[in-house]
């Protein structure tokens, strides 16, 4: 069996991305070796999974300098670990892994796009990510999408010309049904959960501008308080104002007849593409927004069970997993029409789609799943189901093995 080198550029996306693969390569008889910068999920990695842990700092941000360290630091444990196959996540880890393998002369060298950054950049920033984008598909042999629209914009925008794969119907990660499920012990948590008579939507996933915040506390501030034209902060809102908040309010809710309350799970990043103060302050003062910050376990999936919708109004994605989450759990979707999301989301039948960056059709959409239970009703009882069928973790890493088997073969052919 094939000896098989994992590189990410932080620690935690090891076990985010690759938890219970590489369980599943050793037991099927592969040598896995995770590389990674230093970090607390280096040692529940070799715990966890296995597997023998190389820790190698690297950068997310470009620092030349760090960059060229880490670059030389890698072709090191390279030559010195010798694997049949090095196989990168995340932009940073990509590059360097890729560039390092090819000097070390590994054969296979493959690398998946969790996601990609440049379609809404602009300027130099988007020249700059498009060509290290390029450079580490010109040096990997193999090059792995997680989803069709990543595959799609690989392709269209010219970064390479090689063949671009996507695995089962997407997502590298897969879930497992048995965890993600509303069993007696997550219902009894998620009870102390609920509200009486309030539609609860659910959040989860760091509370960065990119993720569409601003726009979700705007569209919830006009749900909860029909206030035509006010945004965040009492200023007029930029946008034409919305078609349905001129109708009479009802009680101290405005334009619902039933209370809506908004749960957002995970922390502020104060230094990577920040919020802004004045929607982090609306947040925190907000009595009807609930921040957790980050939780895992039991007490995420007891708020997945004790909400009604899940909101993702996010500018880009790779193909988002909390998505998938959220649909184990029976929860319908709101989400933005961007790669991965609507991938997962069948407008209408497990969720809804609208555009990015758009407030009032988000607003449109949260008041369509308040004002019409029956569609809810609906959309809650296909969720699961279709998740069943693309996205069962057993399944996805059949599929991983078998590409693995694939390359393996490959190479004895030659």
């Amino acid at each position: 069996m094939s000896k098989i080198l994992y590189v990410t550029t932080i620690s935690m996306t090891l076990d985010y991305f690759l938890k219970g693969t590489m369980t599943e390569l050793v037991k099927s008889g592969h040598e896995v070796v995770a590389v990674s910068s230093p970090g607390e999920w280096m040692a529940a990695v070799k715990a966890l999974e296995g597997v023998k842990v190389v820790e190698v700092p690297m950068e997310r941000r470009i620092a030349p300098f760090k960059d060229l360290r880490s670059l030389l630091r890698l072709y090191k444990v390279l030559r010195e670990e010798r694997p049949d196959i090095v196989h990168s996540f995340t932009p940073k880890a990509g590059l360097l892994a890729m560039m390092a393998s090819k000097f070390a002369g590994i054969k296979v060298r493959i690398h998946t796009f969790t996601g990609l950054v440049f379609p809404t950049s602009t300027g130099l920033k988007r020249r700059l990510l498009m060509t290290t984008d390029r450079l580490t598909c010109a040096c990997a042999t193999n090059i792995i999408a997680e989803g069709q629209g990543v595959r799609n914009d690989l392709l269209s925008a010219g970064i390479t010309h090689k063949d671009v794969r996507v695995l089962g119907h997407g997502n590298i990660r897969g879930i497992d049904l048995e965890r993600y499920d509303r069993t007696p012990e997550i219902m009894q948590l998620a009870e102390k959960l609920r509200v009486p008579d309030a539609f609860t939507f659910l959040f989860v996933g760091r509370l960065v501008r990119d993720k569409g915040i601003a726009e979700l506390c705007e569209a919830f501030h006009h749900l909860a308080t029909a206030q035509s034209g006010i945004g965040i902060g009492g200023q007029d809102l930029p946008r034409r104002p919305f078609t349905r908040l001129g109708r009479e309010a009802q009680g101290d809710w405005g334009g619902t007849c039933r209370r809506t309350r908004m749960v957002l799970v995970g922390p502020f990043e104060d230094d990577v593409d920040p919020v802004g103060e004045e929607v982090k302050e609306y947040i925190l003062r907000t009595p009807e927004i609930i921040t957790t910050g980050e939780i895992k376990g039991p007490e995420l999936l007891a708020w997945f069970a004790a909400s009604d919708c899940f909101v993702l109004p996010s500018y880009r994605e790779g193909f988002p997993n909390t998505v998938i989450e959220a649909g184990a759990m029976g929860l319908p979707s709101i989400v933005t029409d961007i790669n991965g999301c609507n991938e997962i989301i069948v407008d209408g039948e497990n969720g809804i789609i609208i555009p990015p960056r758009n407030t009032e059709a988000l607003y449109e959409a949260m008041l369509r799943f308040v004002d019409h239970p029956d569609d809810v009703a609906h959309m809650a009882s296909q969720a699961r189901a279709r998740i069943q069928e693309r996205y069962e973790r057993s399944d996805v890493h059949e599929a991983i093995l078998k590409m693995y088997q694939s390359l393996e073969n490959e190479q004895k052919n030659i």
